[in-house]
């Protein structure tokens, strides 16, 4: 994957950076506050009846990776997938199909994007553990690769979902029927090893976990499953979704009327 329009692939970034922070009270803001219900309500709140959680931590500190990857993903979707369908609506998309860049280049484009409004998101809410609850991440490594994969997962779902799309309401489909449930019962509230057998059993068939539970391994150095199995796990899923991203935009999928 060689980029060679480095000038129109930086645009791109920048104007979708743009983007995100002109409309800052949508997109950076929302999650942040909501955050913090969640964190004054069942991590300060409920959590503190809570006990014997993974590698000792309180129920706020086990807590806090969860809502950073509940936000990553919900914003890092909805973006994307608002972004590509909105150019789509408005024919302003028909600027990059004309310009000199291939369609990895444009892909790529709105995934570095979803990467690093992602990351911004991510500490933001880092920072508010830190102030809050006391507690950071101890593996950064992981922190930042596990953000990226799921960045890249999400991005190019949004990227598929926006080339879908026939009308707004269509983009919100994904997000309520599939991403909000599974990353609900995926690991955010719960530690796997806390629920029934059988529930424990059912979890491993839902994708979301092995996000959440690779990205808390970053926070507590422990995980419901080998750390090896879920970055596995998300790194397929971010293969397959960019590449049949990929395959629409080089194909033309619903961009060219």
């Amino acid at each position: 994957m060689i980029i060679v329009n480095t000038v129109g692939f930086e645009t791109l970034v920048k104007r979708e950076m743009v983007r995100t922070f002109s409309i800052i009270n949508q997109v950076i803001w929302p999650p942040v506050i909501q955050t913090l219900l969640y964190v004054f309500v069942f991590g300060l709140g409920l959590g503190s009846q809570i006990k014997n959680m993974p590698a000792g931590v309180s129920y706020a500190q086990f807590l806090i990776p969860g809502l950073i990857m509940l936000q990553v993903i919900d914003q890092t979707y909805s973006e994307s997938s608002s972004s590509v369908f909105q150019g789509r609506f408005m024919n302003s998309i028909q600027e990059l199909l004309i310009a000199p860049l291939s369609a990895i280049e444009m892909i790529l484009g709105y995934v570095v994007a979803g990467a690093v409004r992602a990351i911004f998101i991510a500490l933001l809410i880092t920072a508010l553990g830190l102030v809050f609850v006391h507690t950071v991440p101890t593996n950064w490594a992981l922190y930042v690769v596990t953000i990226a994969l799921v960045a890249v997962l999400f991005s190019s779902l949004g990227i598929i979902f926006g080339l879908l799309a026939e009308k707004f309401d269509h983009i919100a489909v994904l997000t309520t029927f599939f991403i909000t449930p599974l990353v609900f019962v995926g690991g955010v509230f719960t530690s796997a090893s806390q629920l029934p057998a059988l529930v424990q059993k059912i979890l491993l068939f839902n994708p979301m976990f092995y996000m959440i539970d690779s990205f808390r391994y970053s926070y507590t150095g422990v995980g419901d499953v080998p750390l090896a199995l879920s970055l596995t796990v998300v790194t397929v899923l971010a293969v397959v979704s960019f590449a049949v991203a990929l395959r629409m935009t080089a194909t033309g999928f619903k961009l060219r009327m």
